[in-house]
């Protein structure tokens, strides 16, 4: 059997069923095998969209994503999309081709040091000199992506190791394996778990953070379970938006530097602190020595790594969340845990400080009332909204749909959390929507993101592929704009995205059926259009560049949130560089 055939019987061991990729010269022998496969593989038209699709499928499966570039610039461009899946913890092996063997460090034709360059973006990395090594590296690489705290693995494919003979009598697969020092820890210690459920028995005003951890482990049954018997609110960080239902009455919100008010000051005001697989990072923690000044922390993750790195942890339990939650839930439910009306009250209070104005009739559409629009319409073709799945780009589009929509499900709201990466909402939900045909998909993406893989929508055009792109368009990198105005005297540079494109005569020029809104009254009626088509469709939705989220200054204390004032745009911008000046350049 050939190398390239033996892939396709590993992938097929590892129950791959799609692939998302773009062919070239050192892939020829493995397209070649998978022309007589049975998997499906989505060309996209551009390999970044191929692994973002490769994660939205994963995060919205649970299930490894796959993705596969050529060699040289095909590798090159799937290191963004690796880099944000690994970044979020997102199960993702990466197959890049490479030149023969025997021209790797000879400068050949499209050759790149691929083990290098995706060696820091990824969980492991190999490299396959022999056709021997595919049934073991194919094995490994599947579980350590899909194990402990998952990530993305890279596997290099040499072009020779491709087309050389495999003998499978002596080489089986799928190969049995020993991961030496890889050894992910499950259970939690039985004597940490004792001393958490003391301290969560006995506080007065106990907070949950719930991160991306908990939709990973499909511990949300656990989380509610916990919360409702303890009195213990939640708050959520972006990556574990869903993982507790925002409708419930112990939902906080997010957390962090665009979190709500009710989150913030919980977290600040708590004395037990159970953090469960989040990392703390600095966009949730601002100012460490203000972050949760009173509060004793327990903090549950998977990798022990985490634990410590970036705030002081009086309980560290190390472990898979859901085994963690259900021992604490074994011994906590054998008790009563104090009073919290107090607590409860306090609580109360910032919920309802922190309810959103979300009915504006103003023109352009206000955000607020967009996702307002929006919600309503999906809750009449889905009143749970547990059957609807919503991928996010990054910037203001990204924090309102993390404020304003209302998630009721795990693995329901995709978004790029760590890397923050601009291009990620449209192929994602290509790769939800293949993971959950029998999901409404809507990929939510400012103009700045969407323009970054465009290109996408002649994949959803030639596969028809029914998700509907709803595109916040206020012609400005919105995120940048706000940051201009607040902190650098409203000198707006590089932030006007000008006139063009047309995004309706865009995406009919693709084959897509697409709508304008520019009025509130508008939104719902255009949705359930758009959900009911059955077909890919665009709805470019015109917003008011103006409108901004309160936030917390980089490396604030959390509870200083800044509610800014409606930012008139400025008449000329003031880093604008016209035709006539760019030609009359001396360089």
């Amino acid at each position: 059997m050939k190398g390239a055939e033996a892939m396709m019987k590993a992938l097929k061991a590892e129950n791959v069923k799609v692939l998302f990729g773009y062919p070239g010269g050192q892939l020829l022998p493995f397209y070649d095998a998978l022309y007589h496969t049975d998997f499906v593989h989505i060309l996209t038209r551009h390999e970044q969209a191929a692994a973002h699709a490769a994660d939205g499928y994963a995060r919205a499966s649970g299930d490894v994503g796959v993705c596969v570039a050529t060699s040289g610039p095909g590798a090159t461009n799937l290191v963004t999309g690796v880099a944000t899946a690994h970044a979020d913890s997102s199960p993702v092996v990466a197959l890049t081709g490479q030149v023969p063997t025997r021209l790797i460090g000879n400068d050949a034709f499209q050759e790149i040091d691929a083990l290098g360059i995706f060696m820091q973006i990824t969980k492991h990395n190999f490299q396959i000199q022999d056709t021997s090594e595919i049934p073991k590296i194919f094995r490994k690489a599947f579980e350590i992506a899909k194990t402990g705290r998952p990530g993305a693995v890279h596997i290099d494919l040499p072009k020779d190791v491709q087309d050389s003979e495999l003998d499978l009598e002596k080489y089986p697969i799928p190969a049995d394996i020993n991961l030496q020092g890889y050894k992910p820890t499950t259970f939690g210690h039985p004597l940490q778990i004792k001393k958490a459920v003391e301290i969560i028995q006995n506080s007065k005003r106990p907070v949950i953070i719930a991160g991306g951890g908990v939709q990973i482990a499909n511990a949300s049954l656990e989380l509610i379970k916990l919360s409702e018997f303890v009195k213990i609110p939640v708050c959520t960080t972006l990556m574990g938006k869903g993982a507790f239902p925002e409708e419930h009455p112990l939902a906080l919100g997010l957390v962090g530097m665009h979190g709500t008010k009710a989150s913030n000051y919980s977290v600040y005001e708590s004395d037990v602190l159970i953090a469960i697989g989040c990392r703390f990072s600095d966009r949730i923690t601002g100012d460490l020595s203000s972050f949760a000044p009173h509060a004793k922390i327990i903090h549950i993750d998977i990798d022990p790594a985490e634990i410590g790195k970036n705030v002081r942890v009086d309980i560290p339990i190390v472990g898979d969340a859901k085994a963690i939650l259900k021992d604490i839930l074994t011994h906590i439910l054998k008790k009563q845990p104090i009073n919290k009306n107090e607590w409860m009250e306090n609580v109360k209070k910032l919920q309802k400080e922190s309810l959103p104005i979300m009915d504006f009739d103003n023109k352009p559409v206000k955000p607020q009332r967009l996702i307002k629009e929006m919600m309503l319409a999906l809750r009449e073709l889905d009143p749970s909204l547990k059957n609807t799945i919503i991928t996010t780009d990054v910037g203001q589009n990204q924090m309102w749909m993390a404020h304003y929509f209302q998630s009721s499900a795990p693995k329901s709201f995709i978004s790029s959390g760590g890397q923050g990466t601009m291009g990620f909402g449209f192929p994602s939900a290509i790769g939800a929507k293949i993971a959950r045909p029998d999901a409404s998909v809507i990929s939510v993406t400012g103009d700045g993101g969407f323009l970054m893989n465009s290109q996408e929508l002649a994949t959803i055009s030639e596969y028809q592929i029914p998700i509907v792109i709803a595109i916040f368009d206020n012609r400005t990198l919105g995120m940048v704009y706000q940051w201009q105005n607040l902190y650098y005297g409203k000198r707006q540079c590089a932030v006007h995205l000008g006139n063009t494109p047309d995004f309706v005569k865009l995406a009919e020029s693709y084959g897509v059926d697409a709508l304008r809104i520019e009025s509130p009254e508008d939104i719902k009626e255009s949705f359930k259009t758009a959900l009911k088509s059955g077909k890919p469709y665009l709805l470019d939705i015109i917003i008011d560049p103006t409108e901004a989220l309160h936030m917390v200054p980089p490396g604030g204390t959390m509870t200083n949130i800044l509610f800014p004032e409606r930012q008139e745009p400025t008449p000329k911008p003031t880093c604008f560089n016209d035709m006539k000046k760019i030609l009359n350049l001396k360089v």
